[in-house]
């Protein structure tokens, strides 16, 4: 049985898929990327500001499923260019608990929809016992 998540404290889908499916005890969530949900427009900033924004938003989605990003157990980080990674990592690691960061991948895209410079979805489990 899948359950669909949807908050508006997030930006909306752009297109024929999901803020987040919840299957069983998992959570899959779609790439967030660096949109205001109040505005739906793009942050303006640099790489610092828009992966602050990204997991704020994707931390909305998985307080709508009913988890939290210290459940992440798995993200991808899609970067428009590596040479933001250090500035990327840094916000990032404000976000997970430094003692049991999420396992992660992280891939030099050409471009990104809407034009952010950074994307991440994550796997987390909807509780941790």
């Amino acid at each position: 049985m899948r359950q669909r998540v949807q908050t508006d404290l997030a930006p909306a889908a752009v297109g024929p898929y999901s803020q987040a499916i919840i299957v069983e005890n998992m959570v899959y969530t779609a790439g967030q990327a660096a949109i205001d949900p109040q505005t739906r427009k793009l942050v303006e900033g640099g790489i610092e500001i828009q992966t602050a924004r990204v997991l704020k938003n994707l931390s909305a989605v998985l307080e709508a499923a009913g988890t939290s990003m210290h459940n992440v157990i798995k993200s991808t980080v899609y970067l428009t260019n590596m040479a933001d990674f250090a500035a990327m990592n840094a916000v990032y690691g404000e976000y997970f608990n430094p003692e049991m960061p999420p396992a992660r991948t992280t891939i030099a895209a050409a471009a990104l929809p809407l034009g952010t410079l950074v994307e991440i979805e994550c796997i987390a489990l909807l509780s941790d016992d």
